[in-house]
């Protein structure tokens, strides 16, 4: 899971909220173009282009807002801001996997959830040479849950993950790096502007920090 650090919304979107009146209730379906569009970009700006979920990069055709808490059980937080992101995947085609947001869709139990905005939300998974995820602790339930839930183990993103990882962290190199090596890769990959980081630069961190000990 990629972390995701929310920003402030787009001026025209509070506009629109704040047009709100006797006769007309501004609602999600009854959002439409320029404040639509400016808020994708807007959530799209914040998370670097790239998704909530997997970490791969995405743009405005490839990519739908994301409801962390579902509209179908949260209507009130249907236009806060702080609860909207941008998951990969625009449309759903029959015969490809589905994963992230669309693979989740309407499901939520606050026990089992795990935010992209949580501070800690990355240390709650760990990933293997081949690109398999796993959860850090083996005890944690909601990590297993959302790994299943939004479909983080299919061979795409497994295959995705294994050619970031191995680019960097093969035999030669892990033979080699010293903790001072794997150190000053987890900084400088944390404290990269968001504009900067790259996709699956997380996982990057993830796996120094995992042969770090942590």
């Amino acid at each position: 899971m990629k972390r995701v650090l929310k920003g402030t919304e787009p001026a025209s979107f509070t506009a629109w909220k704040s047009s709100a009146n006797d006769e007309w209730i501004p609602t999600y379906p009854t959002l439409q173009n320029p404040q639509k569009r400016e808020l994708h970009a807007a959530l799209l700006r914040e998370q670097g282009s790239l998704c909530c979920y997997c970490g791969r990069e995405i743009e405005a055709t490839t990519s739908h807002i994301e409801h962390f808490r579902p509209q179908e059980h949260f209507e009130a937080l249907a236009l806060d801001y702080q609860n909207l992101l941008a998951s990969c995947l625009r449309e759903t085609r029959p015969g490809n996997p589905l994963h992230c947001g669309h693979r989740k869709g309407n499901w939520f139990e606050e026990a089992l959830q795990i935010s992209p905005m949580d501070e800690q939300c990355e240390l709650r998974f760990k990933y293997l040479q081949n690109g398999e995820i796993q959860p850090t602790d083996s005890r944690d339930l909601p990590a297993a849950k959302m790994i299943e839930v939004l479909a983080l183990d299919i061979a795409y993103l497994n295959n995705r993950r294994r050619d970031t990882i191995r680019r960097l962290f093969d035999d030669e190199f892990i033979a080699s790096a010293g903790n001072e090596d794997l150190e000053y890769l987890v900084n400088v990959i944390r404290a990269a502007k968001v504009s900067d980081q790259k996709p699956f630069d997380h996982i990057i961190a993830r796996y120094a920090e995992q042969l770090l000990g942590r």
